[in-house]
């Protein structure tokens, strides 16, 4: 079967990874990607921690565990090839009780059946050898885990489409796609106008959708099921910059509780040298920067309101009330929040410490306020759709990809 033109909607890490698969695997047809913003990478990619993750805790035979080894292996070598800054600075994941204790060896036990290599327990003693800095009773060490600059690698994978004869469409946000027959046709939003109407971008033989934080709205807009639902999540960070970064070598992270939902604060070297504590969680305000959800203090009621306005919110909510306790703690304090950092390292100055940027993370949501934890990729005729992609979904990018465009060209075999 011909195919000659292909669209992709989305423009950040996992957007230009699949463009770019599909350009190096349909080198006759000419590939789209249409990004709303006027560059890449610029929501969830372009803010989060840079973590390049081993595979540490994800369920053995998971699609997540999958993708992620095999994701860091291609992303070693491209980042390589390619000259982008990549640091395997090394990871502690750190227990204080000895129930974190208990976690930790079966963490450890998870890493080993996901073929992580080189992860070990080191004692108090041994830790302290990695991170001089550092205080607890056992640690898990992932001397791979490493740092990159995800912005850099985003950008070479839209310049290698550029590079394939492709096109990349700024300020061009797709509101609805429309599947009739061999072809799917792409409606873009008009500039600057509130209403609904919209403009023909076109048809396609082949549109794959990667709309991060806008991708159950799209899904909707397009005839397609509404759930899950995306509900955002933001997280604040705080820097220190250099030469007191130096207190922290590489990345040290608690341990997951399962009672909560999210991480917690954890320390993470940045690939310019600085060192990040955060981030936390708490209920965002807005879903991306154009509704003011990366500042602190801005609203957006439109997105305000469909998080409130959906029943699994609530069912979420009404289950984790010492999640949301913990997270608003150290969302209203800086205080708490550089506290909770010096439980791992107790020899970090507060001084130093100053605010830092804010994400907003996508987090996929049934009806019954469970969080979806797996990728979710959807697929119906000449169109599919990636509906979930959480962390490791920067790390896992160019596996994705690969998994993504399979099931999208197997659709038309």
């Amino acid at each position: 079967m011909t195919i000659s033109r292909i669209a992709v909607v989305g423009g950040g890490i996992i957007g230009t990874a699949v463009a770019r698969e599909l350009a190096l695997r349909e080198p006759e047809a000419t590939v789209t990607v249409f990004e709303k913003e006027s560059h890449l990478a610029a929501h969830q990619t372009g803010h989060n921690s840079g973590v390049v993750h081993a595979g540490l805790y994800y369920e053995p035979g998971s699609l997540k565990a999958q993708l992620c080894r095999r994701g860091v292996e291609m992303l070693v070598q491209y980042a390589a090839v390619n000259g982008i800054p990549y640091d395997e600075c090394g990871k502690l994941v750190v227990a204080h009780t000895t129930l974190e204790v208990d976690r930790l060896e079966k963490i450890h036990e998870r890493a080993r059946a996901n073929g992580v290599p080189h992860v070990a327990l080191l004692d108090r003693h041994e830790m302290r050898e990695i991170e001089p800095n550092v205080r607890g009773v056992l640690a898990l060490h992932s001397p791979h885990t490493a740092i990159v600059d995800f912005v850099a690698l985003t950008e070479a994978f839209g310049n290698d489409v550029l590079a394939a004869g492709g096109r990349i469409e700024y300020n061009s946000e797709v509101a609805r796609l429309d599947t009739m027959g061999n072809e799917v046709r792409v409606a873009l939003a008009m500039p600057g106008v509130e209403s609904k109407m919209t403009q023909d971008a076109g048809s396609f033989d082949l549109v794959v959708t990667c709309a991060g934080l806008q991708a159950d709205r799209l899904a909707r807009a397009s005839g397609l099921e509404a759930e899950p639902r995306i509900v955002p999540f933001s997280g604040d960070y705080f820097l220190i910059e250099q030469p007191a970064a130096d207190v922290v070598k590489g990345l040290i992270y608690p341990v997951p509780d399962p009672a909560y939902p999210f991480l917690g604060v954890h320390l993470t070297r940045r690939i310019d040298g600085a060192l990040m504590l955060g981030p936390n969680a708490f209920l965002s305000m807005g879903r991306e920067k154009y509704t003011r959800g990366y500042s602190k203090g801005g609203f957006d009621l439109g997105d305000i309101g469909s998080t409130l306005g959906y029943k699994g919110f609530w069912k979420f909510a009404k289950d984790n009330v010492k999640a949301a306790a913990r997270e608003a703690r150290t969302a209203v304090s800086p205080k708490a929040f550089i506290a909770e950092a010096q439980r791992f390292v107790p020899d970090l100055d507060p001084l130093t410490v100053k605010p830092g940027p804010r994400g907003v993370r996508a987090q996929a949501m049934n009806a019954d306020g469970s969080l979806v934890d797996d990728f979710v990729i959807t697929t119906r005729g000449r169109l599919t759709q990636v509906r979930n992609a959480p962390s490791p979904g920067a790390t896992s990018s160019m596996a994705i990809a690969e998994h993504i465009v399979d099931k999208a060209l197997g659709s038309l075999r």
